[in-house]
């Protein structure tokens, strides 16, 4: 096992404001990133997130905007930065590709190449999409129309330098497929899905080398190649690099060093499921290229749709996650997002949805368990809990259930999130418990043992849901901080500190 834990997620395009998917991802490496710094410390956990903020469509939104590019990115970046402050997204690092550390750092591995001989110039005549900054092969078009945005391509002839792709294909190929003496390379690429998505792409097509620069004279904003002043960077050669450019550098021998991107380090990267190919293809070949070793994790995860619609400003179904926030809660939100549908499936977002998740999972099972304890605690002990120890306390079938599901439950949530990245399952698990102690309190009727002066027996039932929501507020703390911290508040000490109820019920109009 690895000591410690790296994890990014892509930098996000400033061509516009933030919305759902950047906050579906941001949210998900933040809980992997608070797991694992409870697990392996906080000095051994490094979260990365940032923005992408070269290319035409950004130089195009900056002059409607009447605004200079850099003035343009640094206006949009806020935005950004706001949301993650108020969704509590705990990012060690927030990198920009108009950074100095990330432009030099892209010529330099850019020299790399092009010493070795993995970047050529030559003339490119071909059929690209504006929207999408992507030149496509002639096999991979219908109609002249993107593959990815089904818009109209524009054909272009000039001359450009590109990266040798097609040179590393084998190579990907086999690295990819060799489990036998590497079964942690099952892993490589997530959900099974799509890693079989890229085998299957990368068998039955021959990779074209990637165009990685645009003539100064028809896109100016990017980083300039150190080999020719006539050429910017093509934009995924210079956002792709942000992973490695963030946390280490070249050293004198163009060997790359970092204290995140070493042997004894776990690194995960998340991606959405629509950049999976950059991430899976042409990000570990570059890798390849310059010598550097492969992450251990590109899980690529799907959409959120409304009405089984992808959403799009077009359509106007695009969901702000500030104003979701503001409607039911940060913990609210974060507990929707990553219950409602397993991490890689595509899940279909509303707000009908989030009310039935709060008033089922929050309000009448976390929410009640953990009030009506406390209303138990302030009847029956005037707010002192009881001095227990569960361990050496007997119990009957169902308690010593409860008990044994409060030993595994940390290994549980382990194996959901340590390589299968489950946000679901590993909530799933957390919330079983939380349905036995509810059914447990049903059972056992605490108000009977008070009236048949059962003391022990309630004594030991108190002292057995106090420890099962301490450890249930210790396991979701990664998925849910600001409840953690108010159970934690409420029934941290000897002395409880009662509050109102945690998720107070919605209530919602009869049809």
């Amino acid at each position: 096992m690895a000591n410690k834990f790296y994890i990014t997620t892509p930098i996000y395009y400033v061509n516009a404001s933030p919305h759902i998917g950047h906050s579906y991802t941001n949210i998900a490496a933040d809980t992997l990133a608070r797991y694992k710094r409870s697990v392996l410390g906080k000095e051994n956990v490094w979260f990365l997130t940032g923005t992408d903020e070269h290319g035409q469509k950004i130089k195009k939104a900056a002059d409607e905007a009447g605004l200079a590019p850099l003035e343009f990115v640094d206006k949009v970046v806020t935005q950004f930065k706001d949301l993650w402050k108020k969704l509590e997204i705990s990012h060690d690092d927030f990198i920009r590709t108009t950074q100095d550390r990330h432009i030099k750092f892209v010529q330099q591995a850019l020299q790399i190449a092009y010493a070795k001989g993995d970047i050529y110039q030559g003339q490119y005549e071909g059929w690209y999409c504006t929207p999408c900054e992507t030149f496509w092969p002639l096999s991979q078009i219908t109609d002249n129309l993107c593959p990815d945005c089904h818009r109209a391509l524009e054909k272009i002839v000039e001359t450009n330098f590109f990266f040798k792709l097609s040179k590393y294909q084998d190579w990907l190929i086999k690295y990819i497929k060799d489990t036998q003496n590497n079964p942690e390379r099952m892993h490589y690429i997530q959900p099974a899905s799509r890693r079989n998505e890229v085998l299957g792409f990368l068998e039955n097509n021959k990779l074209e080398d990637l165009c990685i620069s645009r003539p100064v004279e028809r896109l100016s904003w990017g980083i300039g190649l150190p080999f020719s002043s006539k050429h910017v960077t093509y934009v995924w050669f210079d956002a792709l690099i942000n992973y490695i450019s963030a946390v280490g550098q070249f050293d004198a021998q163009n060997i790359y060093r970092s204290a995140w991107w070493d042997k004894d380090v776990k690194v995960v990267q998340l991606v959405g499921k629509d950049i999976l190919r950059h991430h899976a293809v042409y990000w570990p070949i570059m890798l390849e290229a310059l010598g550097i070793r492969q992450p251990d994790t590109i899980f690529a995860h799907g959409w959120w749709m409304f009405d089984k619609d992808k959403m799009s400003k077009s359509r106007g179904n695009v969901v702000n996650p500030v104003e979701m926030v503001d409607k039911f809660g940060i913990d609210v939100y974060r507990y929707f997002l990553l219950r409602d549908v397993p991490f890689g499936l595509d899940g279909n977002f509303s707000e009908e949805a989030i009310i039935k998740r709060f008033n089922g999972d929050l309000a009448n099972d976390l929410g009640n368990l953990i009030y009506r304890t406390l209303t138990m605690i302030e009847k029956y002990y005037f707010g002192e809990i009881p001095d227990l120890d569960i361990s050496k306390t007997s119990y009957d079938q169902s308690g010593q259930m409860i008990k044994n599901k409060l030993e595994d439950l940390p290994k549980e949530v382990n194996l959901a999130l340590d390589d299968k990245n489950d946000f679901s399952l590993a909530l799933e698990k957390i919330w079983e418990v939380i349905g036995l102690t509810n059914k447990y309190v049903e059972e056992t009727k605490p108000w009977n043992l008070v009236k048949e002066d059962k003391v022990e027996q309630l004594k030991a039932f108190i002292g057995l849901l106090v420890a099962a929501i301490r450890k249930i507020g210790i396991e979701i703390a990664p998925f849910m901080p600001k409840t953690a911290e108010s159970i934690i508040s409420q029934l941290g000490g000897s002395e409880i500190k009662k509050d109102a109820p945690l998720f107070p019920r919605i209530e919602t109009k009869k049809k």
